[in-house]
């Protein structure tokens, strides 16, 4: 199975990276390979586009919940160094979508679900996060999906 196109970019962007001697940019990136490999070693699958995303998208929270933290203790430098890794790692996702598309989305998939409550939540998460994964905050998409199923009941 071929390598999906973004870890291909990704891989460019390591050799770029080397190229111009840019350790911490190359520092960030290859984090990002080893994770991929790690998974594809621990499942012993080929990731996807799809996949792909979504272990960029967790890696991006993991780096926004560390760098509040450290804000929150008053150590800067690490928050720094935490919003740069964000940086790096958003330069491969897909641009953020806006709320108007967001709310479009969230939308069309509860009237696609048929969803008319709270308890069928889960139908319309799993028609919105393929379509959102990596453009969107998934806390926040939840919380919006909460708002418009409420409003319908």
């Amino acid at each position: 199975m071929a390598d999906a196109e973004l870890k291909q970019r990704i891989t460019t962007a390591m050799k770029d990276a080397m190229r111009a001697k840019d350790k911490p940019r190359l520092g960030v990136i290859r984090l990002i390979l080893a994770e991929f490999k790690r998974i594809e070693v621990d499942e012993r699958i080929d990731l996807d586009e799809p996949r792909i995303l979504a272990v960029l998208d967790k890696m991006a929270k993991q780096r926004r919940d560390s760098a509040r933290q450290y804000t929150d203790a008053g150590r800067t430098d690490l928050a720094e160094q935490e919003d740069f890794e964000i940086g790096v790692i958003q330069e491969f996702l897909p641009a953020a979508l806006g709320d108007a598309e967001l709310n479009t989305i969230i939308a069309a998939a509860i009237t696609d679900s048929g969803a008319t409550s709270a308890r069928d939540m889960g139908k319309v998460m799993g028609l919105v996060k393929p379509q959102v994964q990596g453009r969107a905050d998934m806390g926040a998409v939840s919380r919006i999906v909460k708002e418009q199923l409420a409003a319908q009941a």
